[in-house]
């Protein structure tokens, strides 16, 4: 699963910065649909990962039934709120 693959596939650009703001809620409500009948951990992870960097990830109870995958999840969390300079 390649990131500018996803971009443009649920954005229709590779260019996160031009997606246009009423772009994001369709494209992520598509890709919520696709984390929700995804089985692949892996897969699951990236899609969940783009979501939470656009501030439209479901819960970790939700999206992660595993409770490995929920720390896996907190230490991704943490590790973007250490590079966020905000």
């Amino acid at each position: 699963m390649q990131f500018d693959d996803q971009l443009l596939r649920y954005f229709g650009t590779t260019d996160l910065a031009a997606i246009p703001s009423e772009a994001l809620a369709p494209g992520a409500e598509r890709m919520r649909v696709d984390l929700g009948m995804e089985r692949d951990k892996g897969r699951r992870f990236a899609l969940w990962a783009l979501l939470f960097m656009l501030g439209a990830a479901p819960d970790l109870d939700i999206a992660f039934p595993d409770p490995a995958d929920r720390d896996a999840a907190r230490d991704f969390m943490d590790l973007a709120d250490r590079a966020d300079p905000d």
